[in-house]
């Protein structure tokens, strides 16, 4: 009000106009500045006449004013729009945050992940070609391809390998003369509850060779699984990359004692004004509608639900029918003998972070995995568990599937008790504590897309390399860290720059604490018969295959929730105890 009333008062002074409403304009300098008065004398300089000073003064009048108004109006949203208008580069952290609004660091810039972004990308292209679809009669028939037992014997040996040939067919029995179908191959002993995923090599001309490793003795049975034919994986690969609104995101903001509902999302095609939630060094976006007359900041809760929109056409629907999807391909051999044969090769190296995880990583007897490349400790002594957690902090980052192991520790160690962080509902941070062995666990979910019809709060939401960005680190201090169920439905982009963004993080985590230790546990299997569109294991195998890759550098240990749920034949986006059990005596392997 003050500045408005120095412009409302009169005065006849030419100069002392000026000097108003220069002082209007950038108050807080009050002359301070001689270049203001420099600028202002050569001004009049250049426009010595009466009639060109009077425009000039009109011009600076109607200057200010339009400032002072749109300041005094929004002042947010104008020092907003006034930065963007002059900057290419719009990511930046509209509400408060622990994100710095700092220009990026030339070091991890985003030029750098854009283009190791379209690398990734042309290589996955280049996996996943197009292939032509007229209708399902052209497309690959579980039912009329064969698999065929190479140089079959009447007695294997424990250790050997065992290869099969696929033929593959189409509907009318044609010949196929390309790869690229989706294929799960395992072997298994529902006697001892044992079982191995197996390795596929497409020879991209219709035949596929199958390989085995035999790591246990008894009858074992063959498995070939044609999860989706070529036809089937281009569709959803193209069908996936096509849009972000799968999944309807729904916002809840704090207004006093009645909350206001808003529509949010990944992106929001729309002209209406929004809540940006942006990380602008990582260059993650969250948006919201903004609801009128409440703050972005008061942004406390999201929800989600599955939107009834499809890319996949309408013609290619079919495919993804129950009875196309996850059909045993027929095979002309039952099961097989395998022997001891006197040989007992046994492992000598123990597991540690860094090692190279092989396909098949490992297999399963009596529910029990064991790794394939590396000696695990038995820890089946509580005392045993509780002297390797003693003094540990873990942090466990993710989905569900992780939470599942804080969920499941304090049955497997009696001293851990919960502790309440005043969280409600199931997502959110847990922590585990034994305080007289210092012990400290915690679970906390990963930042947007997270899906659930279940309301989660966002109060202290983190991208994970954010999150890592917090943690010291030492050599008692262990992350582990999942990604991917929760990005399947979204453009592969996103998962990717995700990825690339928690290596950054883990790179720097390692620069100031090399001794700290970080896990990676990938994706596991899922059911067949969900929507194929949103949440195939299509999805998922191609992101463990961008994992591996981005990551293959680091020195980080692997925990194969991929190849154990496939040995186990789960089939469950959370796994039975047993399986849960495995992977944590896996983590307490790398971190004892």
């Amino acid at each position: 009000m003050k500045l408005i009333g120095k412009l409302q008062s009169r005065n006849k002074c030419k100069d002392c106009f000026i000097r108003r409403v220069w002082t209007a304009v950038i108050p807080v300098r009050e002359y301070e500045n001689m270049m203001e008065k420099t600028f202002i004398h050569r001004l009049f300089t250049l426009f010595p006449n009466t009639i060109a000073h009077k425009l000039l003064l009109m011009w600076m009048f109607i200057l200010a004013s339009w400032v002072i108004y749109f300041s005094l109006k929004d002042h947010t949203k104008f020092l907003f729009s006034l930065r963007n208008s002059f900057s290419l580069n719009h990511w930046n952290t509209f509400r408060n945050s622990t994100y710095p609004e700092a220009p990026p660091n030339p070091e991890i810039s985003p030029t750098e992940t854009e283009l190791r972004i379209e690398s990734i990308m042309e290589k996955l292209d280049q996996l996943i070609p197009p292939r032509p679809f007229t209708n399902v009669s052209s497309t690959t028939s579980a039912t009329h391809s064969r698999a065929t037992l190479l140089s079959p014997r009447d007695t294997y040996c424990r250790g050997d390998q065992l290869e099969v040939l696929l033929e593959m067919r189409d509907h009318l029995g044609r010949r196929k003369e390309y790869g690229g179908d989706f294929l799960r191959a395992r072997i298994f002993s529902p006697a001892l509850k044992a079982g191995a995923s197996g390795k596929v090599t497409d020879f991209n001309n219709g035949t596929y060779l199958v390989s085995f490793t035999l790591f246990w003795e008894g009858q074992v049975s063959l498995s070939v699984l044609l999860i989706h034919p070529s036809e089937g994986v281009s569709a959803l690969w193209r069908a996936r990359n096509q849009g972000y609104d799968r999944v309807n995101f729904t916002g809840q903001f704090a207004n006093g004692t009645s909350p206001v509902f808003s529509k949010c999302g990944l992106t929001l095609h729309t002209t209406a004004e929004l809540c940006e939630y942006l990380d602008y060094r990582d260059q993650e976006a969250f948006y919201c509608l903004k609801p009128p007359r409440v703050p972005c900041e008061a942004l406390t809760h999201v929800t989600t639900r599955n939107a009834d929109i499809s890319y996949i056409r309408q013609k290619e629907r079919a495919l993804f029918h129950r009875s196309n999807v996850g059909v045993e391909i027929m095979k002309n051999f039952a099961s097989i003998k395998v022997s001891a044969c006197g040989k007992n090769k046994n492992i000598e190296t123990k597991c540690r972070l860094g090692m190279k995880s092989p396909f098949p990583s490992g297999y399963t007897v009596k529910r029990k995995w064991i790794a394939a490349f590396c000696k695990q400790i038995e820890l089946n002594e509580t005392k045993t568990i509780n002297d390797c957690l003693k003094r540990k902090l873990i942090y466990l980052m993710g989905d569900s599937t992780l939470r599942q192991w804080i969920q499941y520790l304090p049955k497997m160690v009696k001293t851990l008790k919960y502790f309440d962080l005043h969280g409600v509902g199931p997502f959110k941070t847990h922590v585990l504590l034994d305080a007289e062995r210092h012990t400290l666990i915690q679970w906390k979910k990963h930042g947007h897309p997270f899906i659930t019809q279940s309301l989660f709060s966002v109060k202290d939401d983190n991208y994970i390399p954010r999150e890592i960005d917090r943690i010291a680190g030492d050599k008692d201090t262990a992350i582990v860290i999942t990604l991917g169920q929760h990005l399947r439905p979204f453009p592969i982009k996103i998962f990717i720059r995700r990825a690339i963004n928690v290596q950054k993080a883990i790179e720097r985590l390692f620069l100031r604490s090399p001794e700290t230790k970080v896990i990676l546990k990938t994706e596991n299997t899922r059911r067949l018969f969900d929507n194929a569109e949103m949440f195939s294991d299509f999805h998922g195998y191609i992101q463990n295959l961008i994992m591996r890759d981005i990551f293959m550098d680091l020195n980080v240990g692997i925990i194969d929730a991929w190849d154990m749920t496939i040995a186990d034949s789960t089939n469950n986006i959370h796994p039975p105890d047993y399986v849960i059990e495995n992977q944590i005596n896996m983590f307490l392997n790398y971190i004892c």
